[in-house]
């Protein structure tokens, strides 16, 4: 292996790098450290893009957020969008409306497709080229990097004599041929203009071991890389193993949260900090989140399931609240303790702790979470309710929202029976689950599910005279007696007791009697209040129902 001088490197550096006159040293003054209180974290959320926010991106996005602000820390977004071919239209505004949707405030960075604030930028990739030509610069000087001219032919050749050797994959040691390049071949070959990309001139060693600590998963011992990376490409743009070294450390990043695919990458990016100069951050990789199949469990996938996407959420209709409330579960299983405690805190005041998370990867329920989010739905004023669903229906069912919006009043209204006192009723867990629970509000019931204990003949008797009896001025107490008051004329009893000591001898008692007003009036057998429901349609409306009920039993 040619090893060059110090010399030889320097003048390497120079022809790769004829325009670059900054050093590391002046670079990096541009960037000052951070004036933050003691024990305060400074985060990133990093994404490309390239597609749309799968809900792992958006648990190690809030995870990050959290780490921040719990801290008194920065959270911050930089676009990784060094792929421009797979890059899509709109994806930045995309990620950052997710982000700002889900309740993750961003404090610096990337803020629109145009935008960005903060002393620490570019924060797109794509406007920071020649930041990494400085420190590429420097690699090169110091003889940690030079340029590779196989071509993709050769690379392959390279890959399957190694396969055939049983030997690991890659380009190291005796198979890194351009390692074996002097000054004078490298510059025949930079004249003769024959594309390269520059490589890491790794030091590691095939029996060495790295060591980092893990805030997560704790201590984690590795073998240390070997692998002569590419840092720049054909093109000058960075791979993203070497933009984010530079990036972390010159934005003062101080913990990673990321997923743990990518440990296998560890070794590499400790390397690649050690080499730079710098310290490395505080990595924490979350484990992918997961769903239960046939008695066991799998990683929640995007082909598979329509809740791995966050558009998903979107179209649904669940609140923003209930996504956070879910996520801190999985992500801190002592919050749903703490939340039990302080019931009128806000989310933002649970103490947060990356340690706490588990390290195999939590159990993503769909069914869990409903109940999660009818719960917090449940705690939501009327007015909150209204305008949620109004928002929701505006972008996902025109239909209803001009029904829902029609009368504002009356929409609230529905949302404040049985939702007050210590036991408010949940039962809506997204808002496209509401124009089938509200829709006996806006129009008489198409079908009738009556019960199937009494005979059509007596329900159509006591849908009749409980309209003779009806008064909408009635209070509660007179509106359940108008009920009680019919029960002995059609042989039901007026006590629901005293019919269970001798059921034979009545058609039935009280409660089956509201069934059967109930069922005439919204259609169902299970519903909110009966009276209150009453009084929001108005007297003429269930006058209106109770007889068209009647005739549909004829």
């Amino acid at each position: 292996m040619i090893n060059l001088t110090e010399t030889e490197n320097k003048a390497l550096a120079e022809l790769l790098f004829p325009n670059i006159t900054e050093t590391p040293e002046q670079c990096g003054q541009k960037f000052p450290k951070r004036d933050l209180k003691e024990g305060a974290r400074v985060t990133r959320y990093a994404p490309s893009p390239t597609g749309f926010m799968h809900i792992g991106n958006l648990f190690s996005a809030f995870i990050s957020e959290r780490v921040a602000h719990t801290t008194g820390g920065v959270f911050y977004v930089r676009i990784e969008d060094t792929d421009k071919k797979r890059e899509v239209e709109g994806g930045v505004s995309g990620i950052l409306r997710d982000l700002a949707a889900f309740g993750c405030t961003v404090d610096e960075g990337v803020i629109s497709e145009n935008e960005e604030k903060g002393a620490y930028g570019p924060y797109r990739q794509s406007n920071r080229k020649e930041i990494y030509h400085i420190f590429a610069k420097s690699l090169v000087e110091k003889g940690f990097a030079y340029p590779c001219f196989c071509s993709a032919e050769t690379l392959d050749e390279v890959r399957k004599a190694q396969e055939a050797e049983k030997k690991t994959t890659g380009y190291y040691g005796e198979y890194a041929h351009c390692r074996k390049l002097s000054l004078d071949e490298i510059k025949a070959g930079i004249s003769e203009g024959r594309p390269y990309v520059l490589r890491l001139r790794s030091p590691g060693k095939e029996d060495g071991k790295v060591y980092f600590d893990d805030v997560i998963k704790g201590k984690i011992e590795m073998p240390e890389n070997t692998q002569d990376i590419v840092l720049l490409k054909t093109d000058g743009i960075p791979t993203y193993h070497f933009a984010h070294a530079v990036d972390d450390h010159l934005m003062g990043t101080t913990h990673v949260v990321r997923g743990d695919e990518w440990i296998a990458s560890a070794p590499i990016h400790l390397q690649l900090f050690r080499l730079l100069g710098f310290k490395a951050p505080k990595y924490a990789h979350i484990a992918p989140l997961m769903k239960e199949e046939n008695g066991g469990k799998r990683k929640l996938s995007k082909r598979k399931d329509p809740e791995a996407a966050v558009s998903f959420y979107f179209e649904q209709g669940y609140p923003s609240d209930s996504v956070r409330e879910y996520l801190l579960t999985l992500a801190n299983s002592n919050y749903e303790e703490w939340h039990k405690v302080n019931k009128t805190a806000s989310q933002d005041d649970f103490p947060f702790n990356l340690k706490k998370m588990s390290s195999s990867g939590a159990l993503f329920d769909l069914v869990k979470f409903d109940d999660v989010s009818k719960n917090v739905i449940s705690a939501f004023s009327a007015d909150k309710i209204y305008q949620s669903i109004a928002d929701w229906a505006q972008r996902h069912s025109p239909d209803f929202y001009k029904t829902f919006t029609a009368n504002p009043e009356f929409s609230k209204h529905i949302f404040t029976i049985d939702r007050s006192g210590k036991n408010p009723r949940k039962d809506i867990a997204k808002w496209s689950e509401v124009p089938e629970y509200t829709s006996y509000f806006f129009a008489k019931p198409d079908t009738l599910d009556m019960p199937e204990n009494i005979s059509a003949e007596d329900i159509k008797a006591v849908i009749c005279e409980y309209a003779n009896v009806y008064n909408e001025n009635d209070d509660k107490d007179a509106w359940f007696g108008g009920m009680k008051s019919i029960c002995p004329k059609l042989g039901f009893c007026e006590n629901v007791k005293e019919y269970k000591q001798s059921p034979e001898a009545f058609k039935g008692h009280v409660g089956d009697v509201s069934t059967v007003i109930r069922v005439a009036v919204t259609g169902r057998r299970n519903t909110p209040d009966l009276y209150e429901i009453m009084k929001l349609l108005g007297g003429e409306e269930v006058v209106s129902r109770l007889k068209a009920a009647a005739e549909k039993l004829s």
